[in-house]
């Protein structure tokens, strides 16, 4: 329903949504949204997104539950995501297409370490990050995002984008 909202920019991230950004774990966030009266349905695509590729996720609504929001962890950061929050869905089976920036959490520094990142094989990494718990630093507040810098073990070259981040259709398919 309106009023329910993933984050506001410039306030502190959520715990639940600042371990979805820091490690990718969606259960605490979702756990706080179905608990929420203000919310009628949470799903999960249940695994890794690729760059460029898509998914389909189907959520059900009805009457005042008429808006759409979506959070994931961008691999491999510290604490990026990209978020729809709290978007108004289209009028009959017209459909939306969103346009969605990365956010910081603002819950661990951007140190782009191999150590601090969790995630699949990196290359730069010769594995899997290793991920890890904030160490200082942190802005302590949810803001865009400004990208992979190359500042650590992280190629710039390779990791770094520009926003947006995805491409979100909504339809309504009853």
């Amino acid at each position: 329903r309106a009023g329910v909202r993933l984050f506001d920019l410039g306030q502190p991230a959520s715990a639940e949504l600042a371990t979805l950004a820091e490690e990718g774990n969606t259960a605490p966030l979702a756990a706080l949204l179905e608990g929420m009266s203000g919310v009628n349905d949470v799903q999960s695509s249940g695994g890794l997104l690729v760059p460029g590729g898509s998914v389909t996720i189907r959520v059900r609504t009805q009457g005042q539950f008429d808006r759409v929001s979506l959070a994931s962890m961008l691999i491999p950061t510290n604490d990026a995501f990209v978020a729809l929050n709290g978007v108004e869905g289209p009028r009959g089976r017209a459909m939306m297409t969103l346009i969605a920036p990365a956010y910081d959490a603002g819950s661990e520094r951007n140190d782009e370490t191999c150590l601090s990142i969790p995630g699949p094989f990196f290359a730069e990494c010769g594995g899997p990050g290793g991920g890890g718990a904030a160490m200082g630093g942190e802005e302590g507040y949810v803001h865009v995002h400004a990208g992979i810098h190359g500042i650590a073990d992280l190629v710039a070259a390779e990791r770094d984008w520009r926003n947006p981040v995805a491409r979100v259709a909504i339809q309504r398919v009853r």
